[in-house]
């Protein structure tokens, strides 16, 4: 398995990322283990950010995956983890002001 992350630890290129990436990374960021919940997240977010190449409404994110409303920081506790580990790019200053409120 071969791929790069920046000095932040997001996915270089995100066509690197499959299922053992996110393992990978989601290890480097202090998760051990993906249940199916947790994939069912990442592969939303990934999903929704090919269609609209944005950060998505957690909430939004929540609903779409059939789970709690807070699923996104219950499974993860920092939904930036979540961004990360579905092998997508720095959401920008905004946004992780937006999440660290």
């Amino acid at each position: 398995m071969n791929f790069n992350i920046d000095d932040q630890g997001y996915l270089v290129n995100a066509d690197s990322w499959d299922e053992d990436v996110a393992r990978a990374i989601a290890q480097n960021e202090g998760i051990d283990k993906l249940t199916n919940e947790k994939m069912d997240v990442i592969r939303f977010m990934r999903s929704y950010y090919k269609s609209y190449n944005s950060f998505p409404i957690l909430n939004t994110v929540c609903k779409n995956v059939h789970q709690p409303r807070e699923c996104v920081n219950e499974e993860f506790i920092d939904p930036l983890k979540a961004w990360k580990i579905a092998g997508l790019p720095d959401p920008g200053d905004e946004v992780i002001a937006y999440l660290k409120r």
